[in-house]
């Protein structure tokens, strides 16, 4: 089976094991459900083999829906919240192997959150693969999956449409990661937001992101026009254009800004548009041109020089974190 998919349909289906860990469970399902009510489109479902069951911490889940079986689809999302896995050699029920298996066969996207990457395993999903898991449970998944390429110093990795996080909190990044991958920076920034999450980290844990790296502040008037940047980042701007979103004057608002920030309007937008610009190179099939056109640049010429300007080196780098600057 490819790893194309036709494209979101915004349906999440959260399969709830038993024994389950709350945070693994509540962090990504959080997320999911702040960009449902921010215009994303997604719809969770519960599912699991029986309708009652425990989780880890003692709190009992009910009320909970059958496997859905054949009705998972191309487009769809399987999120694993992670179990706490005991000793025995079956690690998760033949129909939860199934289901998952069936799943991706038929075009969705599996994501799973700290030992939830067992089901994937069990399922045959990471031979070949790169993926990851809690800290503590990396050995044991190369033991059991030795086909698979596991990953310890990752936060989340996705492989095609498979997905894994190192658990507990990382559960939070791996669904922020998927709504970016799906609507977009603006819209995850947003979520970010609203959850109070004071950076998001990408898989690597190596930066925080643009979008949310100079949000740590309490002027409107400056939120504002972030706000306003982040939505029109193929769009320029005069300072008088923006100082207008502010209700500020342009000098007014290049003190608050840089007050606020610790850098100028344009050097937030520059960094937003290369943030933009590496997120749509590594996950998609646009062409560099398409990609610069998008983040605000006259072209793919234009890209590359600021590119080396930031990064010091070749568009590769894009990857990594820019240099800030003032």
């Amino acid at each position: 089976m490819s790893d194309q998919t036709n494209g979101c349909t915004g349906r999440v289906w959260v399969l709830v094991l038993p024994e389950v860990n709350l945070l693994d469970l509540a962090g990504p399902v959080q997320v999911f459900d702040a960009a449902a009510h921010l215009g994303g489109g997604y719809r969770l479902e519960y599912v699991a083999e029986t309708d009652d069951l425990r989780s880890a911490q003692g709190l009992r889940l009910a009320e909970l829906a059958p496997l859905p079986t054949s009705r998972v689809g191309a487009g769809d999302l399987v999120l694993i919240p992670g179990p706490r896995l005991t000793r025995s050699d079956q690690l998760v029920a033949p129909g939860v192997v199934r289901l998952v298996r069936d799943a991706y066969d038929a075009g969705a996207r599996v994501a799973s959150v700290c030992s939830g990457a067992a089901v994937l395993g069990e399922a045959g999903l990471l031979d070949g693969r790169a993926c990851t898991t809690h800290w503590s449970l990396t050995s044991a998944m190369r033991d059991r999956y030795p086909r698979a390429r596991v990953r310890e110093a990752a936060l989340y990795v996705h492989d095609g449409r498979i997905s894994t996080s190192a658990g507990i909190s990382s559960g939070i990044d791996l669904a922020l990661s998927l709504i970016e991958q799906e609507h977009g920076p603006e819209l995850t920034a947003a979520v970010a937001r609203e959850l109070v999450l004071y950076l998001r980290r990408d898989g690597n844990a190596a930066q925080i992101s643009p979008f949310l790296r100079h949000r740590d502040h309490i002027h409107p008037a400056v939120h504002r026009v972030q706000d306003h940047l982040a939505q029109h980042l193929d769009a320029a701007f005069t300072l008088r254009e923006l100082a207008d979103v502010a209700g500020l004057s342009p000098r007014g608002l290049t003190r608050a800004f840089t007050a606020a920030t610790g850098i100028t309007p344009f050097a937030y937008q520059r960094q937003l548009r290369l943030e933009r610009a590496r997120t749509l190179l590594s996950g998609t099939d646009l062409t560099v041109d398409a990609v610069a056109l998008r983040c605000g640049f006259s072209d793919a010429r234009q890209l590359r020089r600021v590119v080396a300007d930031a990064f010091g080196s070749s568009p590769s780098l894009l990857r990594a974190s820019p240099r800030p600057t003032a």
